[in-house]
């Protein structure tokens, strides 16, 4: 499939279908770090196709772990157990991923070399204190450029701490129980908000334990893994975009077959029911650890939807998506996302202006944003060109507003979808093609 790096998405009055998104990006990452830790072969089927995840399969080749990918697309890792990772001839890349860069130097911290992580432009901007100080306590030493990218990790013995963050991190707190379970002792982090919790369920998906006690979680140093067979669900945040474009379009419905419904990740479903959606979830089982199923979604109504500070852990990847909401009606503020600004691009001023560009009214915070759909017969936004600037949720983001414009819309950027997505496009076409036949 050639991703070009302009779409032209023409308006739609309607979107309609049943599909499967590709796997969980957050699962893959783990499940194949944590099978490249563990004793004996893992088969991993439904892995996300997206660059991110293969950037963690290619630093994880470059660590000496044996990795094959078979004609349907499953992919089978032979484990090496802890401690017996190889140093790497060159810097390890990450490309544009984050999770790669922070759960990786988590397991790095422990091993007894030195290794090097780097990244892309967009990656080599962004923060990583919040990963360095927790694993500096516990005894490695991590050289980096001021806090940011390239990341150079001298592992070494680890002990067990524990470490309360003043942001809640999901990949923080993966980075810390991944190295604690390369250390003497107990390591235990305690959330200030509950983020997803795919580490946990992974490391007892793969023989280990992990302790969760309220709002604090814990591992034990010396743990041994064990090689499973194991599926990825469908990324729930990669439904986001489809879920959100049949709540704001009058006469849509969407259904989105094996997904992931894990409950730190489905957060989405209140909102959009605020905002005035039917949304039915049916869980089908549970796999792993992780609970997946079905859900569907049909426009009713668009109403005002305020999403606050306490939401926000719970929905960080979802709030671009959100903020398509508004494009075809209604309104959606936001609060307390400060974070955005230090994801793959300022999420908050690329948004902004993205939907500006496109006709829409939006209005930039210093910790969120306010979008305004038409309202009372007002025309629909007139439509234009959004950069998505390399970010793959922007370009999705700007592809569901456009949908609402009077003429079609350009997005500039938009073969980032590639990072997590790359069969974005064509979806969206099928759903408009099954949502408008005529």
């Amino acid at each position: 499939m050639t991703l070009l790096s302009t779409a032209i998405v023409a308006p739609a009055g309607r979107l309609s279908g049943r599909l499967r998104v590709p796997g969980d990006k957050s699962i893959s990452h783990r499940y194949a770090i944590l099978a490249a830790l563990a004793d004996g072969a893992s088969t991993i089927r439904h892995f996300a196709p997206g660059a991110d995840c293969r950037s963690t399969l290619a630093c994880l080749c470059a660590l000496g772990v044996d990795v094959k990918e078979d004609p349907g697309g499953a992919i089978t890792i032979l484990g090496r157990g802890f401690d017996r990772w190889r140093s790497p001839n060159v810097p390890l890349d990450a490309g544009n991923s984050g999770t790669t860069m922070r759960l990786l130097a988590g397991v790095l911290a422990g091993h007894a070399f030195s290794s090097t992580i780097v990244g892309d432009s967009s990656l080599s901007r962004r923060p990583m204190r919040r990963v360095i100080a927790p694993l500096e306590s516990m005894g490695a030493r991590i050289d980096s450029l001021d806090g940011r990218p390239p990341l150079t990790i001298h592992g070494g013995r680890l002990h067990g701490i524990a470490h309360r963050p003043d942001t809640p991190s999901a990949q923080v707190k993966s980075a810390v129980l991944l190295a604690g379970l390369h250390a003497e002792g107990t390591t235990t982090l305690v959330e200030p908000a509950k983020t997803r919790d795919h580490t946990e369920r992974a490391l007892v998906a793969f023989g280990g334990t992990a302790r969760v006690d309220g709002d604090a979680v814990s591992v034990a140093g010396g743990q041994r893994l064990r090689g499973q067979t194991l599926t990825v669900p469908g990324d729930f945040s990669s439904a986001a975009f489809w879920l959100v474009g049949a709540a704001a379009l009058p006469g849509s419905r969407i259904h989105v077959d094996d997904v992931g419904l894990n409950p730190t990740r489905i957060a989405l479903v209140d909102v959009l029911r605020r905002f005035g959606a039917r949304v039915e979830v049916t869980v089908a089982g549970v796999e792993a650890g992780e609970p997946r199923g079905a859900i569907t979604v049909e426009h009713d109504r668009t109403l005002a939807l305020e999403v606050g500070p306490d939401e926000v852990p719970a929905l960080i990847d979802e709030l671009p998506a959100i903020g398509a909401l508004a494009a075809h009606g209604g309104s959606v503020e936001v609060r307390g996302a400060a974070e955005l600004r230090v994801k793959e691009s300022d999420r908050i001023a690329t948004l902004v202006a993205g939907f500006r560009a496109l006709g829409i009214d939006a209005e930039e915070r210093p910790d969120g944003f306010a979008v305004h759909g038409p309202s009372n017969g007002a025309p629909r936004p007139a439509g234009g060109v959004a950069d998505a600037h390399g970010d793959h949720r922007m370009a999705m983001a700007f592809a569901i507003a456009a949908l609402a414009a009077d003429r079609p819309c350009r997005i500039e950027g938009a073969d980032a979808v590639a990072i997590s997505y790359p069969g974005f496009f064509d979806a969206l076409d099928e759903l408009r093609r099954e949502g408008d036949p005529g």
